[in-house]
């Protein structure tokens, strides 16, 4: 058995379970979920997704829940975050480590340490892919996808600064006048200053919820994913796994703001 407890904000939980996966499947065994509901991301699982086939999620709001204590308690090994960053490699576990894992292993982390790119096991619940269906439905001709990250992430805010987003989205304008752009960003005063420069081309959810410490902010944050996720490129922040996967789910061409 391997019981895992992703934690971070929800795209480095959508990446944990599915390295997860990607290890149980390896050790042919099941695979449980603690999903810790918490002021960083403070909603169920099924508040934001389908139940997956072959996947036990438990839905806890204390760290000293009984059920996350029995799983700690009846593992044979528990590993934490600085314990998967020490034995992977390229995003992959050592083969050593591996080897090493005796049955039932608990895993507490943030980092993906199988790579995988398939996300397909993450359906929306049918409340918000009406929500998502009717967004992407003014996404007519080529819309390309902004993602700014500004608010808790001084990593990305120092490398993406707003002066290459905007030259990132004025060179698509100059090369497809008819672009559009979603917007997706935690700082208000970024769309106001993208709105006065690209009059008529941001598409947002205007009326978005940012705190992630409430169901509806957890809502707003999954459907500007899947937004993302259903334009032609995406213009995205530095170290943001919210970038990556929006990436990764679309098989869409992506460009990082300060990279490029």
């Amino acid at each position: 058995m391997l019981i895992i407890q992703p934690s971070g904000g929800l795209c480095n939980r959508m990446r944990v379970i599915n390295s997860a996966k990607v290890l149980a499947g390896r050790r042919n065994e099941p695979l449980i979920v603690l999903w810790y509901a918490c002021p960083e991301l403070n909603c169920s699982f099924e508040d934001l997704f389908l139940p997956v086939r072959g996947l036990t999620i438990h839905n806890i709001r204390s760290l000293k829940d009984p059920r996350k204590l029995f799983y700690q308690l009846l593992s044979r090994q528990r590993f934490g975050n600085d314990d998967i960053l020490q034995n992977k490699t390229d995003g992959t576990l050592h083969e050593a480590f591996f080897q090493s894992l005796k049955n039932p292993v608990y895993i507490f982390t943030w980092e993906h340490f199988y790579p995988s790119s398939d996300y397909s096991i993450y359906v929306p619940t049918k409340s918000l892919q009406k929500r998502i269906d009717a967004m992407t439905a003014s996404f007519s001709g080529r819309c390309v996808g902004v993602h700014i990250r500004r608010t808790d992430n001084a990593v990305s805010m120092g490398k993406s600064t707003t002066e290459q987003f905007i030259s990132l989205m004025k060179k698509e304008l100059a090369d497809f006048p008819e672009t559009r752009f979603f917007l997706a960003t935690d700082d208000m005063a970024e769309e106001m200053l993208l709105r006065e420069l690209f009059p008529g081309k941001i598409i947002s959810n205007e009326t978005r919820t940012l705190k992630r410490d409430s169901v509806d902010g957890m809502h707003d944050a999954l459907l500007d994913l899947y937004c993302l996720s259903a334009t032609d490129k995406l213009i995205g922040s530095y170290w943001s796994s919210f970038t990556d996967i929006a990436a990764d789910m679309g098989k869409i061409e992506k460009v990082i703001a300060g990279e490029a």
